[in-house]
């Protein structure tokens, strides 16, 4: 899907008074070192995802940043630009979760792991990051990162963004959507004041307490008030992640 990805976000979803869109809105320039587990997915060298780095050859990202035919579609890490430096590599192998679907082009078990056809070089710009084994408590603080929109409709950010958000409590953000979607268990809602993530932020890293928490997944508009961004629960993929981990 990076064709059914590039409809998701060009298409015009009327819901409400918003739409639905995947997710940096409200957030600050950020060298790499801030956040070096943070990838580019590129097609054509363009930057269309983000990614979190899980190990030197593994990538974890939503399953609808995923090119339908990967060859010719690269990972950048280690660069504060996403248009040059750090280091390039390209995608060997993904595993899609068998369960990911859209329903009203909003996904389910939206999550994929990548495997690259070479091995990172780690350093302080190109690092790890641990899973979650739980999900954090209601208010904890948080970071999500990418090269994304600066706000709904508006120019994509060259230089990597970061901005602040809390944990959401997942019943309000449920009653918040309830007319939109059905937020499920295994999806994590955060949210700031005029913080969120945006387009092209997908895939990307949602980071708490040193460890990733979510995966940026979708949300209604870009820091619309009242909805927070959606994002994919790490904790409870984390079997499913391990497991694709082994046999990618």
């Amino acid at each position: 899907m990076f064709i059914q990805w590039i409809f998701l976000i060009s298409s015009v979803i009327l819901v409400s008074s918003g739409r639905i869109s995947e997710r940096i809105v409200g957030g600050y320039p950020v060298p790499i070192s801030s956040a070096p587990w943070q990838a580019s997915i590129q097609e054509y060298g363009i930057h269309q995802c983000g990614a979190a780095i899980y190990s030197d050859q593994i990538l974890i990202t939503a399953a609808h940043c995923i090119p339908q035919h990967p060859y010719g579609s690269t990972v950048r890490v280690g660069a504060t630009n996403r248009n040059f430096g750090g280091q390039v590599a390209e995608i060997a192998n993904i595993i899609v979760h068998e369960g990911y679907h859209e329903i009203n082009e909003i996904p389910f078990n939206d999550i994929a792991v990548i495997r690259l056809s070479s091995r990172l070089r780690m350093d302080d710009t190109v690092r790890s990051i641990p899973l979650a084994d739980s999900t954090p408590p209601i208010g904890s603080p948080a970071s999500v990162s990418g090269w994304g929109r600066v706000g709904y409709k508006q120019p994509q950010s060259d230089i990597l963004l970061e901005t602040a958000v809390s944990i959401a409590d997942w019943h309000s953000c449920r009653n918040s959507y309830r007319q939109v979607v059905d937020i499920t268990k295994d999806m994590i809602c955060a949210a700031g004041p005029g913080r969120d993530a945006c387009t092209h932020d997908s895939g990307g890293p949602l980071v708490s307490d040193g460890k990733l928490v979510g995966i940026v997944s979708f949300g209604k508009g870009c820091a619309f008030p009242g909805y927070p961004g959606v994002y994919v629960n790490v904790a409870e993929y984390k079997p499913w992640i391990l497991s694709a981990i082994q046999r990618i």
